[in-house]
């Protein structure tokens, strides 16, 4: 006969799984010797192994009852039936593990192959980090959002890059970000950005400045989130709307005088009613 430490050590568990077993009434209690001691047999180790083994499997302490209790072919089926599951877990952790080693890589985390190469044509023409980050996050939710449509905005990126004005564009704004909102400097670059995108503009159409077609409410959102990645930036928006234009992500003419944006359809419209 056994004690119950010498039941739990043949089992391979501890004595107080053996006593959460008799508590879940999986292993039935023994009786007690004349000094008051639980006294086990053999096959008491048996069915500890195999309530171990159940559970070790990952099936639940309810169903473990039952499995005990059910008969050659009616535990056969349940076996199958957990074999299924355990595979079907190993498959979604494999995907966990794919997702992690993303996850490691950087710029690969949630982003398609094309704005990958995007990011890293960026480093190779000598752009800001912090600016490249910032187009990396803002691409992680707008990927997210509206994937279909990724393939389209590469290709504009990629024609957009090869001018170097844009690259001169990239560039300023790196300079941008290592200013403090009382810099002159800060002021002069703003003149730049701005000259630069309203000569873009007028050369190539305002949808070419402002090409992504991003709800406002979801902008507002990526503009925030550059924000906080390089705080610099919104002074830098602020003194680009004195200058005519406004946002980061969703570029827009605006009236500097009074800060609305579609300024010409407003002219046409006063236009009509002075008619």
């Amino acid at each position: 006969m056994l004690t119950i430490g010498e039941l739990a050590s043949y089992a391979g568990v501890t004595v107080r799984a053996v006593r959460h077993y008799h508590a879940k009434g999986l292993l039935p209690e023994p009786e007690r010797d004349h000094s008051g001691y639980r006294s086990y047999d053999a096959g008491a180790v048996v069915e500890l192994i195999k309530i171990r083994t159940l559970a070790e499997a990952g099936v639940p302490l309810a169903r473990v009852r039952e499995l005990l209790q059910a008969d050659e072919a009616e535990f056969a089926a349940a076996v199958a039936d957990i074999d299924r599951r355990l595979r079907a877990e190993i498959r979604e952790r494999q995907r966990h593990r794919e997702r992690i080693a993303r996850l490691a890589s950087g710029d690969k985390l949630a982003l398609p192959p094309e704005v990958v190469e995007f990011l890293d044509r960026l480093r190779a023409l000598g752009v800001d980090e912090r600016i490249v980050q910032i187009e990396r996050d803002g691409w992680i939710p707008l990927a997210a959002h509206s994937p279909e449509r990724v393939p389209e905005w590469m290709a504009r990126k990629r024609e957009q890059i090869a001018d170097p004005r844009l690259i001169d564009f990239y560039l300023t704004l790196g300079q941008a970000l290592d200013r403090t909102d009382d810099d002159p400097r800060l002021v002069e670059l703003a003149d730049e950005l701005a000259a630069y995108i309203t000569q873009l503009a007028d050369e190539q159409g305002e949808d070419y400045v402002d090409d992504a077609d991003i709800e406002p409410p979801f902008a507002k959102l990526m503009d925030t989130l550059a924000f906080d990645t390089a705080p610099p930036a919104r002074r830098l928006i602020q003194l680009l709307k004195e200058r005519g234009w406004t946002g980061w992500t969703k570029l827009e003419r605006v009236d500097p005088t009074r800060g609305t944006t579609g300024t010409r359809h407003e002219d046409t419209a006063t236009q009509r009613s002075q008619r």
